[in-house]
């Protein structure tokens, strides 16, 4: 009868302690994926924020290339327009010699004030919207080559495809940073852009024939962090490849939306 109570008291103590030891693997399982749910919505949160303050960033820069468009439009081109205008009277009375060197000045002036319209239409988110993509880059080129910076070229493959206009002024902004880069620091004679349209994507190709750099040099090089940032925000990818001597080579993809218009 001893055995019997003993035995029967060692199975209720073993049923409490399987009770227990379930009870807790469940509630640390219930913890964990409590935890890892927080976890992954303060991830979601984080990335949300981290969104939203780089988009903001993104208006703001686009709000202040936007009014300075305007003030090199409005301001700065009606002066050089004036100015113009009064070359051209004061042209009228003077001797033939100076009257060559006067012409040559508002040659000058003139080409100045086309040059302030041009930039003024790279600056200007709306401008870009309505030319599109392709006709901006174009834009750019033509101003480089107008301006003897170095010799551009423009390659377009494939049937165009309409892009979201926030998305373009993005992809655009990556372009001009990269066109920035090669003016300011490659010493390049050549700037080559693909634009390469198939049904998925349109992969950006740039390539410069500059003095090219050290990769891991430059790793965290703002302007390079600046253009992967911006490309992130379009689920684009971006790789930058370069060696010294060796110029830089840019290739951007970017998917298609379902909202993108063939």
């Amino acid at each position: 009868m001893l055995e019997k109570e003993q035995i029967l008291l060692i199975t209720y103590f073993t049923v409490i302690i399987l009770f227990f030891v379930v009870f807790g693997i469940m509630f640390f399982v219930a913890f964990q994926r409590r935890k890892n749910k927080l976890l992954l919505e303060k991830f979601k949160a984080e990335q949300r924020f981290e969104e939203e303050l780089q988009n903001s960033k993104l208006e703001i820069q686009e709000q202040t290339l936007k009014n300075v468009s305007w003030e090199l439009h409005d301001n700065i081109g009606q002066l050089l327009s004036t100015a113009v205008m009064q070359i051209n009277i004061l042209s009228t009375n003077l001797e033939p010699k100076i009257k060559e060197s006067v012409h040559d000045i508002r040659g000058l002036v003139g080409d100045s004030l086309q040059e302030i319209r041009n930039l003024s239409k790279t600056l200007n988110h709306e401008v870009i919207q309505n030319i599109g993509l392709e006709k901006s880059i174009q834009v750019e080129l033509d101003r480089f080559k107008k301006l003897n910076f170095l010799t551009p070229e423009l390659i377009v493959d494939g049937e165009e495809v309409l892009i979201n206009p926030k998305d373009e002024i993005i992809i655009y902004r990556i372009v001009q940073e990269f066109f920035s880069n090669t003016i300011k620091h490659a010493e390049a004679s050549h700037l080559l852009v693909k634009l390469n349209y198939t049904p998925q994507d349109l992969t950006i190709v740039i390539k410069d024939d500059g003095v090219g750099y050290d990769m891991e040099s430059v790793q965290a090089n703002s302007g390079l962090l600046n253009m992967k940032s911006r490309a992130a925000l379009v689920n684009a990818s971006l790789d930058c490849f370069s060696e010294p001597g060796k110029g830089v080579l840019l290739t951007l993809r970017y998917p298609f939306k379902e909202e993108d218009k063939v």
